[in-house]
């Protein structure tokens, strides 16, 4: 291959197809002296107007076509060949196209310089594998120690929503409608082995050790599978407390991550390792476009007129479920401030997601937008791992140049060592089973973005059963935060009491409360119970049926459920009534907080749950015992 070289568009570009055919072709930039000797009959004016690749048999071919034959000595890359031969009208749009650009050198120069900087050879992923799946793995690690902590009293036998209960109904059910097998996937949870709090922590404890396997690159695919399927089984058994957003994105982003990570039991330098698939890389890199365009979408296509006045932000910080101190002082910030910050989060949620498919410059700009609204958002709000799990997506669109910068030089320096050759068998099945992701992707895709959009899918009738199936693995979702901003912060206050006259309040370790307790960072752990009564508040105890049920253990005075609490005002003998009262918080000004030192202000709202104590006999009518 015979190219210009005094020019800098033809040596980056001469450098990433040197990198791709390696040593099959050999590249000569056209001032070399030699060139005009060995080959007299080429003109020399066909060098300076196009590439020309002289093949063993003296053959001569130039422009798009010496371009496709030269990659077609690769394997890879034999299918763009065969459409420039199978289909004129390409062959004559890639020859117009060939000369349009080298006519216009210059110009290309400096967008080539722009979109994709000094590397332009066809990027590496094996750091950027090695780095998401260490990091996704410390995600899993901070989802089951933060629920670890908590199971007890969440879902234990003396917890507000006991699992084993309601298994033993779902047996029951199953018994009577003579369900088999199916069961299992309607229903797809560990738990039909055992619900019993000593198996809850043993799906945590697994969860735990897995996670580190994979931080450490032992066993990635394997472990990775187990985490899945663990996490997955938690979370059917654990709504509501495990319904979040970020449940669900951990479950997705963790299912590709199997077919991600390479299949090796020892861990290995990473230019050691098998290069990961482009096309897994390319549904993660999906899976960020889906979470921040559809979070997008969601805002303007609910009707909120909140987000469409600008106006959002001016109740977000004070009315999000745990906001943290940081978040008071941005609240303080006039109104301005915070319209110019909505149109910001606008673009980088609506347009920036665009620039996933571009070439490598602007993906590293969305990179470090998404990066940056996630940073804020997460100094300003306690959203579990949420915001470091949109991090670690982000990482997917970096290639291992600009990963490297940030490494010593001693990791990067390790020769690779040649792999074995994949058996054909292998790699048939390999190829189906990404076939089938794929598909699965895009159909579940299409029905996602027509509902972002309040239009009504339509799937053919063949593919419904198959979407209905996928449903309850919760692996294939569709995304949007806030759709509607909460403008009022109503706050449910748990009392109890004695005599029904004298009234002591429990304290939730995170949520608000006591007006004068400064509001905390608790990202990565999530509370959930303190999470979920802010769900509550927006609502009726005839909707949350849990609330009921923790209200009863609080009558009991389940010590897993009380663990849970930060203050229990009764600790020699639970109470005999409890009662539930609404109140409005809002955050104070600097003026009020430098006079009272309160970070909250309130006024008395409506009775939530009115008094209720356990039944004095079996079948009493108030206060149930909880899991019945």
């Amino acid at each position: 291959m015979v190219y210009d070289g005094d020019c800098c568009f033809c040596t980056l570009w001469i450098h990433r197809w040197q990198c791709a055919t390696g040593e099959l072709i050999d590249y000569l930039p056209s001032q070399d002296a030699q060139i005009a000797q060995r080959f007299p009959e080429i003109p020399r004016e066909a060098f300076q107007s196009s590439v020309q690749l002289i093949e063993t048999d003296g053959s001569v071919y130039s422009g798009a076509e010496a371009v496709f034959r030269s990659l077609a000595h690769k394997e890879h890359y034999c299918w763009l060949l065969n459409f420039y031969y199978d289909f004129p009208l390409f062959a004559r749009v890639t020859e117009r196209v060939y000369h349009f650009v080298a006519n216009h050198r210059t110009f290309f120069s400096y967008a080539t310089r722009l979109l994709w900087g000094r590397h332009v050879e066809r990027p590496s992923y094996l750091f950027v594998r090695r780095a998401f799946l260490s990091c996704l793995g410390i995600i899993y690690l901070i989802a089951f120690v933060s629920l670890w902590v908590q199971i007890s009293g969440l879902f234990g036998h003396n917890g507000i929503v006991p699992v084993a209960s309601n298994m033993a109904a779902l047996k029951e059910v199953a018994r009577e409608q003579h369900i088999g097998l199916s069961r299992f996937f309607r229903v797809p949870t560990l738990c039909w082995i055992s619900a019993s709090d000593g198996f809850l922590d043993f799906q945590c404890a697994a969860g735990t050790v897995l996670a580190l396997l994979v931080v450490f690159g032992i066993a990635p695919a394997p472990c990775l599978f187990l985490l899945w399927l663990i996490y997955l089984s938690l979370c059917v058994v654990g709504e509501p407390f495990l319904s979040f957003r970020w449940d669900i994105l951990l479950l997705e982003a963790g299912f590709l991550a199997i077919f991600f990570a390479p299949l090796q039991w020892l861990p290995r330098h990473p230019l050691r390792e098998k290069p990961p698939s482009r096309i897994v890389l390319w549904l993660l890199r999906w899976l960020l476009f889906k979470l921040m365009f559809q979070s997008g979408v969601v805002k303007l296509s609910s009707g909120d007129p909140t987000w469409r006045n600008g106006t959002a932000l001016n109740f977000h910080f004070e009315t999000q479920p745990l906001p943290t101190w940081v978040g008071w002082y941005a609240h303080q910030m006039p109104h301005w401030v915070h319209r110019s910050d909505l149109w910001v989060l606008f673009v980088i949620e609506l347009g920036i997601p665009f620039l996933i498919f571009f070439p490598r410059r602007p993906r590293q700009l969305a990179c470090l937008a998404f990066l940056a609204l996630q940073l804020f958002i997460l100094l300003t709000g306690n959203y579990c791992f949420f915001n470091l799990l949109t991090m670690v997506l982000c990482i997917t669109l970096l290639d291992d140049a600009a990963l490297q910068k940030c490494l010593p030089r001693r990791w990067c320096a390790c020769p690779p060592s040649p792999h074995p050759a994949i058996k054909s068998a292998w790699r048939a099945v390999r190829a189906a089973l990404l076939a089938v992701l794929v598909a699965v992707v895009a159909m579940t895709s299409f029905v996602q973005f027509f509902a972002t959009f309040r239009v009504t899918p339509w799937l053919p009738p063949p593919l419904v059963p198959v979407y209905q199936f996928l449903a309850p693995f919760r692996s294939f979702n569709s995304y949007g935060l806030f759709a509607v901003m909460t403008t009022s912060r109503p706050e449910i206050i748990v009392e109890g009491s004695y005599d029904g006259k004298n009234w002591l309040p429990y304290e939730f370790k995170y949520k608000p409360g006591d007006l004068n307790r400064r509001p905390a960072f608790v990202e990565p752990h999530q509370p959930r119970l303190d999470w979920q009564m802010w769900f509550a508040a927006l609502g009726d105890y005839r909707n949350n049926p849990w609330f009921v049920n923790f209200c009863v253990r609080l009558l009991q005075g389940s010590p897993q459920v009380l663990a849970l609490m930060e203050k229990n005002p009764f600790p020699k003998a639970p109470p005999k009534y409890i009662r539930a009262t609404v109140y409005y918080y809002r955050f104070t000004d600097r003026a009020m907080r430098r006079k009272t030192g309160n970070w909250w202000k309130r006024r008395p709202g409506i009775i939530y749950l009115p008094m209720v104590s356990l039944p004095s006999s079996p079948g009493g009518p108030s206060g149930s015992p909880a899991g019945r």
